[in-house]
């Protein structure tokens, strides 16, 4: 039985701002749910509050995996059950090794119950599968043996969200504009990384401005965010006429929701 990401009435604040107005949808291992909008939107605050990130405070709804109320817990729980983020900016760490950081969060993955120095991944079946996955991704193995991030370009750090996605294997991915930034040589590298990568043990949900990322990963369900709500929702050809006609028509229709999303632009802004 396929797991299900499952968001109910989903209200969020940053600080006192309410951001998102009531977000609801349903996510399944196996499928690919593409989530587009204009700038203020709150694709992003989506993304970070169904992560856990303590800065986006859900006021009402609720965030369910297979049934579990996951609303209040914190980020590393949520990861343990399934959850994995790939940032829109990933953080840098100086010092720490990429197989170092990978063979940490893997172990906890597996083992969630393992106390820190404890119970990691066996060196030699770690280094196995990372060479796996970095072949599989075309990645050069001196790779993991750099700081995380550190002097990375923008391409190699999305190329890094894509190989930590590899070995976590998580139920559900959330990329919030994985491509924002990218080159479109690079765009198509992360883009054929996470074709690689999707299937039937994992559902994505693939943040964007553009189509670009959805070229070997199109979507079975596009949604489209204004003012904090889902005004609609469609398949591969909705994604395609957002990219080459803009909002003009979404928001004709939405007025409500184009009048609450102009609120946030211009306050974001200021």
């Amino acid at each position: 039985m396929n797991s299900v990401l499952k968001i109910s009435n989903l209200h969020v604040n940053v600080g006192e701002t309410p951001i998102l107005k009531g977000v609801t949808m349903e996510v399944r291992q196996g499928e690919i749910h593409a989530l587009m909008g204009p700038n203020g939107s709150g694709k992003s605050t989506l993304a970070y509050a169904l992560a856990g990130h303590p800065n986006y405070i859900v006021t009402d709804g609720s965030i369910e995996i297979d049934g579990v109320n996951i609303t209040e817990m914190e980020a590393n729980e949520r990861a343990r059950l399934g959850m994995f983020l790939a940032f829109q900016y990933p953080v840098v760490i100086p010092g720490v090794k990429v197989a170092d950081f990978l063979r940490h969060a893997v172990s906890n993955i597996r083992n969630p119950d393992r106390k820190e120095g404890e119970g990691l991944m066996g060196m030699r079946e770690f280094r196995k599968e990372i060479r796996e996955r970095m072949n599989e991704l075309g990645m050069d193995p001196e790779f993991a043996r750099r700081y995380l991030n550190d002097g990375f370009s923008g391409g190699e750090k999305k190329r890094m969200e894509i190989l930590q996605l590899a070995m976590l294997q998580p139920r559900f991915a959330i990329l919030d504009e994985t491509d924002s930034g990218l080159d479109s040589d690079a765009v198509r590298v992360v883009s054929e990384g996470l074709a690689k990568l999707s299937g039937p043990q994992m559902g994505v949900l693939i943040i964007t401005h553009h189509e670009r990322l959805l070229e070997f990963n199109p979507p079975q369900f596009t949604h489209v965010m204004l003012g904090g709500r889902i005004v609609e929702t469609g398949d591969a050809a909705l994604a395609h006429d957002l990219h080459a006609n803009g909002y003009a028509d979404i928001r004709a229709r939405h007025p409500d929701a184009a009048a609450e999303n102009a609120k946030a632009e211009a306050a974001a802004a200021v």
